[in-house]
């Protein structure tokens, strides 16, 4: 029986630092900062417009592009920015700004496509970002029932 719950993203988000767990083991791929390098793939939709150049050009330099390029992902990126640029326009429907979503998510492009596709940027790029202090509000055991009383607002211990 596949792992997971009802929906795609149903349940926690996958942890990169989570310690010895089967699903989380080794499957963290971890992307270059800098990028993809080399020439374009060819556009492989009928004509494309300037701006489609535009965006085509500037989504083959992501990290992620690597792997679309593994994959064989050249149609998928190209319908993606194909529907963005469509999305872009003034009055277009609601439907194609929720594909937009929906394939960016899937190629990896938004924060909760990263982490359904488990990569990771390289963390050079994280290093930039201030370290996040995490403190204790509570000496109290983390699940005992103190603790609990405290999280609630006007609650006693």
């Amino acid at each position: 029986m596949p792992k997971g719950g009802a929906r795609t993203r149903s349940g926690p988000a996958p942890d990169p630092a989570a310690l010895r767990r089967e699903r989380d083991a080794g499957e963290w791929t971890i992307l270059p900062a800098e990028g993809r390098r080399g020439a374009t793939p060819d556009w492989p939709l009928t004509s494309q417009t300037d701006r489609e150049a535009d965006l085509w050009d500037e989504l083959w330099r992501k990290p992620q592009a690597l792997m679309w390029e593994r994959y064989g992902q050249e149609v998928e990126a190209a319908l993606y920015v194909r529907r963005l640029v469509e999305a872009e326009a003034p009055r277009s429907p609601v439907v194609l700004s929720t594909l937009v979503r929906q394939l960016s998510d899937s190629l990896g492009l938004s924060t909760p496509g990263m982490r359904a596709n488990r990569w990771r940027i390289d963390r050079e790029f994280e290093a930039e970002a201030p370290p996040v202090k995490r403190t204790r509000t509570t000496k109290a055991a983390p699940n005992s029932a103190r603790a609990r009383l405290r999280a609630v607002p006007g609650g006693s211990g």
